[in-house]
């Protein structure tokens, strides 16, 4: 019996690690302490810690994914000013999960 929707909701892991990979270089350069940005580098450690476990259930990646995507809305102000492209990775964020 195939599972349906499947093919909708599996996440590219691979997509998913190039855009972890990304997003922390890009948050390294934010010098802001606010909790904000504490709170998306948190998030990006979770679900780098998710991809990198033996154990790696679909709908973890598919929750930190929208986790970040939620903080990255919030912390848009500080790392705008730093020259962070949030835009590209909430776009990004939102075709990994289908959006």
């Amino acid at each position: 019996m195939s599972e349906p929707n499947k093919s909708r909701d599996a996440v590219d892991l691979a997509e998913a690690a190039r855009l972890i990979d990304e997003l922390e270089r890009d948050l390294a350069k934010v010098r802001g302490g606010s909790a904000d940005v504490q709170r998306l580098r948190d998030e990006v450690e979770t679900l780098r810690n998710v991809l990198n476990s033996p154990v790696r259930r679909d709908n973890w990646v598919t929750d930190s994914l929208h986790a970040i995507r939620d903080q990255l809305d919030e912390t848009v102000d500080e790392a705008v000013y730093e020259g962070m492209t949030i835009s590209r990775y909430v776009a990004d964020v939102a075709r990994l999960l289908g959006l």
